[in-house]
């Protein structure tokens, strides 16, 4: 067993978390962004908990973000939880309360990471990082499987990876076309020179037969390792980002054209820039993209920053954490309307007692360059918040990983997490 594999459960969930704020909810209707920063105090939001996780057969341990269904109903998955504790699939409603859909058995996953997608037809597809083929295999416990749970409850694998030149741990949402294809990443597998063999992660397509194409293999080299979710721009290319790797060894904003030709668009340096770059993009109409990076590399020692990157390639730093009340580590965002960002950090805030110190905020960064804290966790309504989702009414969305109050399961992080809703 390899040195990542050997990691408690809950080191690789933090791994996997820091690399990849999970929830990654994307607005059709985007605007852009303007580089001027200004501090703002946080204005009053109306912040209310919808569900606080048990670690029993309701699940614990929410990696990712939420999605919506037209009638309000909320879907999600836990890592931890279900019949067999490997996590489950749930449904909360518009009052609060929770379906569990599915409980994972192992041979269909085990430990889902990455968020929900729902078509047309109401069917949610999603990733488990674990599970889907037999143990000793090319990974622990199974290589992760892409699986759907259709809407009269019937839940099946739609690919399970073998840890080899097909990748292994998918743990970000996947994007589906209009043919029905699916579309993702894979933290590991591929080739095996990243991670003592493991593999530095691939762009994989599943079309709606089954059948498995690998778009890219990462190489860290410029290309890096690791991808980070795919981000669609509606013209049949992808883009993404890789925490490791590029020109300087800091990290790759990436784009994949539909011929499967891979382009770096730009690498992180270690300097002004920072590094680590962590999460899914946003991009806004005219083409410029937006995210975030951890800054906490081997010569980074800061707490993440909001960039923005224009169709040219050129970098601009919006906001730099100071790693206080404003928070530590951001993930991954979502734009409003209006061209307002939007995002969670793990850590930070006015919270205490948590895994960064802080228990995290969700916070907002405005088009006039203005940051605001909108939420700041205690560590009793969550800790670790993840990704959020946005509906047409400005309503926030998210789950925190832990807190909650102290699960006998999920005491690790002083909880087993929350499903959270903020109000403009």
């Amino acid at each position: 067993m390899t040195t990542t594999e050997s990691k408690p459960r809950h080191q690789r969930l933090i791994s996997q978390i820091r690399r990849r704020a999970a929830g990654k909810a994307l607005l059709a209707s985007i605007f852009l962004v303007l580089p001027l920063i200004a501090a703002q105090s946080a204005r009053a939001q109306a912040f209310t908990v919808l569900h606080t996780f048990t670690g029993g057969a309701d699940g614990g341990w929410p990696p990712a973000g939420v999605i919506e269904d037209p009638t309000g109903n909320l879907y999600g998955v836990t890592q931890l939880g279900g019949s067999f504790n490997y996590g489950v699939v749930f449904k909360l409603d518009a009052a609060g309360k929770e379906t569990v859909l599915h409980s994972f058995l192992g041979s269909d996953g085990l430990y889902p990471v990455g968020g929900l997608m729902e078509d047309a037809a109401g069917n949610l597809y999603g990733t488990t990082s674990y599970g889907g083929t037999a143990e000793g295999g090319g990974c622990e416990h199974g290589c992760g499987t892409v699986f759907t749970h259709r809407p009269a409850g019937k839940q099946a694998v739609l690919y399970a990876f073998t840890g080899g030149a097909d990748g292994s741990q998918p743990d970000e949402n996947l994007i589906r076309d209009a043919a029905g294809s699916l579309y993702g990443t894979t933290g590991y597998g591929g080739n095996p020179v990243c991670f003592v063999g493991l593999g530095c992660g691939v762009v994989f397509k599943l079309d709606k037969t089954g059948r498995r194409t690998v778009l890219h293999r990462f190489t860290d080299e410029t290309d890096g390792k690791s991808p980070q979710g795919l981000l669609p721009d509606g013209a049949g290319n992808f883009y993404t980002s890789t925490y490791d790797g590029g020109t300087h060894g800091d990290g790759a904003v990436l784009k994949l054209d539909a011929a499967g030709t891979l382009t770096v668009l730009y690498s992180f340096t270690g300097g002004s820039d920072t590094g680590d770059p962590t999460g899914p993009l946003v991009m806004d109409q005219s083409g410029n993209l937006y995210g975030t990076t951890y800054a906490v590399g081997i010569n980074l020692h800061g707490f993440g920053v909001v960039y923005k990157l224009d169709t040219a390639g050129n970098f601009t730093l919006l906001y730099t954490f100071a790693g206080t009340t404003d928070g530590q580590y951001p993930g991954s965002m979502v734009l409003d309307a209006e061209g307002n960002l939007y995002g969670v950090a793990l850590g930070g805030g006015t919270g205490t007692g948590c895994y960064y110190g802080g228990c995290g905020t969700v916070f907002k960064l405005d088009i006039a360059g203005n940051f605001t804290v909108l939420h700041s966790f205690t560590g009793a309504d969550g800790q670790l918040p993840n990704g959020l989702m946005i509906d047409g009414a400005g309503n926030l969305y998210g789950t925190t990983l832990g807190g909650g109050g102290h699960g006998a399961q999920c005491s690790y992080y002083h909880g087993c997490g929350t499903v959270f809703k903020i109000s403009p």
